[in-house]
């Protein structure tokens, strides 16, 4: 079954634009565990919380690590494993899973998908900026990276996120699982070594039976973003940059998209 799995997972990352617009995320079985239990994830990419699972294959990722009681651990796997993460022997406290992936490369078959999506996206005037740059809307080619994070609760949950330094980045500046949360959790959002201040952070809702509520919410002037949450719900929060690159050579990409997502659950 593995390679069957592998192909399917290696063809939604083929060039079609609809499966580049989807989210990439992080997906823990459970979002808390016991002290010796084993924390299993998947990496999925889809939409709203719907994807097909991602194989462990290392030549695609840059970053794939655990951070847990001031350890930094690497994930470690065999090639095609499903779930990409299986980790034993973590200690009591906050679990923060971080994966950055490698680059990836899509062509727009049509302007008006590639701008539908940075409007989705809240990228700005691509449009200005695509005719200022002198580029053509045919055939336009995007390389993406993203940048995952979740948190899990091991034993008591106790510990706090940090900024691991990719590029795109959200970091959580409450512990879901011990701060007795007013209703919101607050996250900074990161890029280019800065918090980016008035920027869109897309907030996905997940409750028990599986249904799913998408709302849209912006950072304030110091680059955080204030999440309402619920007891008993699964979230993610995703947030996007563009930035502009020019061409080595003819059929490189001219733009690059830089996905920030963070998941976590919040007990009810």
């Amino acid at each position: 079954m593995k390679p069957v799995l592998l192909a399917a997972t290696l063809a939604l990352l083929a060039l079609t634009d609809k499966g580049a617009a989807h989210e990439f995320w992080i997906d823990p079985e459970d979002f808390m565990i016991d002290v010796g239990e084993g924390l299993s994830a998947q990496l999925r990419v889809g939409t709203e919380f719907e994807g097909s699972p991602m194989s462990y294959v290392p030549r695609r990722f840059e970053t794939f690590v655990v951070l847990n009681g001031g350890d930094t651990v690497e994930v470690e796997g065999r090639i095609g494993d499903i779930p990409a993460l299986a980790m034993e022997g973590l200690s009591d406290g906050l679990a923060v899973v971080v994966h950055q992936t490698g680059v990836s490369e899509l062509e727009w078959s049509e302007w008006q998908r590639f701008l539908d999506f940075a409007i989705h996206k809240d990228l700005g005037d691509v449009t200005a900026m695509h005719e200022e740059r002198g580029l053509s809307q045919e055939g336009v080619r995007e390389d993406y990276i993203r940048y995952a994070k979740s948190l899990v609760a091991v034993g008591d949950g106790a510990g706090a996120d940090a900024r691991y330094g990719m590029r795109a980045e959200l970091v959580a500046l409450d512990n879901p699982y011990t701060d007795a949360l007013d209703g919101t959790i607050s996250m900074e959002l990161w890029y280019d070594d800065e918090l980016r201040p008035d920027y869109q952070v897309e907030l996905f809702a997940e409750d028990a039976e599986g249904n799913v509520e998408i709302t849209y919410h912006r950072t304030d002037a110091d680059g955080i973003v204030h999440l309402p949450v619920e007891p008993g719900m699964i979230y993610m929060a995703d947030s996007v940059f563009l930035e502009a690159v020019e061409p080595a050579e003819e059929g490189d990409a001219i733009w690059v998209t830089h996905w920030a997502n963070m998941t976590f659950a919040v007990p009810g």
